[in-house]
């Protein structure tokens, strides 16, 4: 048997003041409200009760492991994600193509929102700091990733990153005993990282067409390679992904799992969702297991977007009788809540429906956060759901005599 797992980033929602109803509530979803006529419904904390998942531990929980225990930090997934090859001992951190004016004031965390980081990546592969070798890629839109490779560096410190603009951004600072080299490193590169990029072609171009430079990089979310169990031990469940992410494909690789390629051309609510349902077929052929994670609801809903993420929510509702029936068992649920009215992750449990022989139906006819609440799953956490779906597809170990 076959299990295909979708998770829809930041799906989960709030009910709007304007409306009464979730974005979820509000679209038009046939296709999802047939699954949850057809499944077992329940809701979902990602982590547990009260805890606001980032999608890197969230997705950890997802597959089954407690991240308490293995997470340091988001910069080793997203690296592993982009694909730079990575030792015992690097330190790896996400970072953020940022705007910022003469003064070093944040104007604009994402650079208008970046789509293509390629070109800039050429330029900042150049640049060497003394005490540690550095890896530099850019991933998807204004995303990238940053390893450290060398003696005495340490995760433990301080991030950049103001989570606001029209503040200065400061320099990085250690927060342990390990920290003082890595912290050096950091701010020299950043340093003359901002130097090159307000001299790069790209950034000049982009000034005179009335748009944001990336000239400037915020880092955060550091830390060191985990060891992971690998999924197939775990659970007899050869597994596979199909993300845009890098952070997702980053969890996946680094479980063990196959990563399919999809066109990072197209991201969010741009995302061509033709293309991914088509390499998620693929992986199907020899996997157990494809987690495919879809990244379109996550943005606008940071963007404060309500009317753009019931968009993409029918959007992707009219995509998914394509998924129906390439496996067994299709579970569709979400990662974590991203209210657009909070536009940030929060501890609100989401939806969750398993579709597939064996299943218990129970009397939910439409998937929603209120409604999902009244299913027989119950409320569930996030590394209950693979335990769950192992045993309905007979892969699970009997617990005694």
């Amino acid at each position: 048997m076959k299990a295909l797992v979708v998770v829809c980033d930041g799906l989960a929602d709030r009910p709007l003041k304007e409306w009464g109803l979730t974005p979820l509530e509000k679209a038009e979803t046939p296709n999802m409200d047939e699954l949850a006529a057809e499944g077992i419904c329940g809701m979902m904390d990602p982590i547990a009760p009260g805890i606001a998942p980032g999608s890197d531990t969230a997705h950890l929980s997802l597959l089954g492991y407690d991240p308490f225990e293995v997470y340091s930090g988001r910069g080793p997934f997203e690296a592993a994600g982009a694909g730079l090859p990575l030792r015992k001992g690097d330190v790896a951190f996400r970072v953020n193509f940022a705007t910022v004016d003469e003064n070093l004031f944040l104007r604009d965390r994402r650079a208008g929102r970046l789509r293509d980081g390629g070109e800039l990546e050429k330029l900042l592969r150049g640049i060497k700091v003394k005490g540690a070798e550095i890896l530099f890629r850019s991933t998807s839109s204004h995303r990238a990733v940053l390893v450290l490779r060398g003696e005495g560096l340490s995760y433990e410190v301080s991030s950049n990153d103001p989570h606001r603009t029209g503040v200065k951004v400061e320099g990085i600072r250690p927060l342990g005993a390990g920290g003082g080299k890595t912290a050096r490193v950091l701010n020299e590169f950043i340093e003359r990282a901002h130097e090159v990029l307000e001299r790069a072609p790209f950034n000049l171009r982009r000034k005179r067409q009335g748009l944001p430079p990336a000239n400037y990089l915020l880092v955060r979310g550091g830390g060191t390679v985990p060891s992971l169990e690998p999924l197939e031990k775990k659970f007899s469940l050869r597994g596979a992904c199909v993300a845009a992410a890098a952070l997702v494909r980053g969890v996946c690789r680094l479980a063990g799992m196959r990563v399919g390629e999809v066109p990072t051309s197209t991201t969010g609510v741009d995302t061509d969702l033709r293309a991914e349902g088509e390499e998620v077929r693929k992986m199907l052929e020899e996997s157990d297991l494809v987690l495919y994670s879809l990244k379109g609801f996550d943005e606008v809903s940071h963007d404060g977007q309500a009317a753009r993420k019931v968009e993409f929510i029918e959007r992707f509702d009219e995509h998914l009788p394509l998924l129906r029936g390439l496996a067994d068992f299709l579970v569709l649920t979400a990662d974590h809540t991203t209210p657009v009215e909070v536009r940030e992750h929060t501890a609100d449990p989401v939806p969750v429906v398993v579709v597939g022989p064996g299943v218990r139906r129970d009397e939910v006819k439409s998937f929603g956060e209120r409604s999902c609440a009244k299913g027989g799953l119950g409320r569930i956490r996030g590394r209950e759901l693979l335990p769950i779906l192992a045993d309905l597809m007979g892969k699970s170990r009997k617990f005694g005599a």
